[in-house]
């Protein structure tokens, strides 16, 4: 291979001259003379002058702190490919932790000794490596982001590493405390959303923002997401997300029994809705997952003795997750989940067919359940005040009343 070198001149903030090398493959030796490897050199050196424009300045004073430009520059280039949910989070860990520690200091003395030291602190502080590795991706896209727009000479981010932390508490649900929770339920609708979020594994979004023209008889199909009680219409989080949900045999009839006594179970009508307030009074909206687990299902957990923590839909999730694997592939647990990376699930790559996906599904939910028949046929709509929900019946002619 044919390596070249030349050296590239710049200005500081100072409007000091400044050089740096550049070290460049240029082709395979073979087949490639010299001479031929010294004129395609000349032509990358070329190009890159020509290209670079007049020769860049950075501002020589301290105007741009770390905070003016993650509030002025950041965000508003990278927010429109935030989710509300994402968006929410990053911008709250993006102030509390980076722009609260760096917010002052000018953008041209940030160096990666800093930013190392700052990291390493969080980990010995003890804070759990999710939000540190949140940190370490934030501060890495915002110094590459400035180095690209020229705002600084060189990116500190770009070899700072990711420091040691102690690892996070995972918890998962056991067997008997998923059916003491699904015995001790007293409502179709509860119930119906429980199984899903234990059986099929959707997110917390996707599983409020289900409408009924989702569920096809064997498979629920995401067509949007809800958010703190709005819709979000075709968003997803990934391209594997718009995968169909595969739903096991033994959860259909309790999706059917709701459906039945549903109040609207039209194609449009969410299958999980609650009552509006204020400008959005009278109307269906999506449920909020938390308000959902607080109001409706932990009360319920707590008689039985069940944590709190446990009671979460990433718990859930979870626990699906953990227990595919004594029931099919790691590719089967990849596609239930949606995940859009084998990397999320395991760094194992298995052939996967999509009916070896329903099995494993299938699969782990007989053995949870065993024996047990949840009593949807039995249920109804308890303490939730649903007004006028017609309830069909058929009299001994076998003709169908509301």
């Amino acid at each position: 291979m044919w390596y070249g070198q030349y050296l590239v001149y710049r200005k500081d903030q100072n409007g000091k001259e400044v050089r740096k090398q550049r070290n460049v493959r240029i082709c395979p030796k073979a087949n490639t003379p010299k001479w031929k490897a010294e004129q395609m050199l000349q032509e990358i050196i070329l190009k890159e002058s020509k290209g670079m424009g007049p020769t860049p300045t950075l501002p020589p004073d301290d105007s741009v702190t770390f905070r003016w430009f993650v509030k002025q520059r950041y965000i508003p280039m990278r927010q429109g490919s935030w989710s509300p949910a994402y968006k929410k989070t990053n911008t709250y860990q993006l102030e509390h932790y980076l722009v609260s520690h760096f917010g002052d200091l000018p953008l041209r003395n940030l160096s990666i000794f800093e930013i190392q030291v700052w990291l390493n602190g969080l980990a010995e502080k003890g804070y759990s490596e999710a939000v540190v590795r949140q940190c370490f991706s934030n501060v890495r896209a915002i110094t590459h982001m400035a180095r690209k727009q020229k705002y600084l000479v060189e990116d500190p981010g770009e070899d700072v590493t990711m420091p040691l932390t102690d690892s996070a508490d995972k918890p998962v649900m056991a067997r008997e405390q998923i059916l003491a929770l699904l015995g001790a339920i007293e409502d179709a609708h509860d119930l119906c959303l429980m199984y899903l979020a234990i059986f099929c594994g959707p997110r917390t979004s996707e599983a409020m923002g289900l409408q009924w023209k989702s569920w096809t008889g064997d498979a629920l199909m995401p067509h949007g997401t809800a958010y703190e009680g709005k819709f979000y219409k075709g968003r997803l989080k990934t391209k594997a997300s718009k995968a169909p949900i595969p739903v096991p045999e033994p959860v259909r009839p309790v999706i059917e029994a709701w459906r039945r006594i549903c109040n609207d179970s039209s194609p449009e009508a969410l299958m999980f809705p609650t009552f509006g307030r204020g400008d959005r009074k009278g109307q269906a909206v999506p449920r909020d997952g938390k308000n959902f687990l607080r109001c409706r299902i932990r009360p319920v957990s707590r008689k039985l003795g069940i944590p709190d923590r446990l009671v979460t839909f990433q718990v859930m999730r979870r626990t699906m997750g953990t227990d595919m694997q004594h029931h099919g592939t790691l590719k089967d647990t990849q596609g239930a989940l949606r995940h859009a990376s084998i990397k999320t699930t395991g760094d194992v790559y298995v052939q996967i067919l999509d009916e070896s996906v329903a099995r494993a599904v299938s699969s782990r939910t007989a053995a949870v359940l065993g024996d047990w028949t949840a009593p949807a046929e039995k249920l109804g709509l308890k303490g939730r005040n649903i007004k006028s929900v017609p309830v069909e019946t058929q009299d001994a002619q076998g003709q169908t009343a509301i």
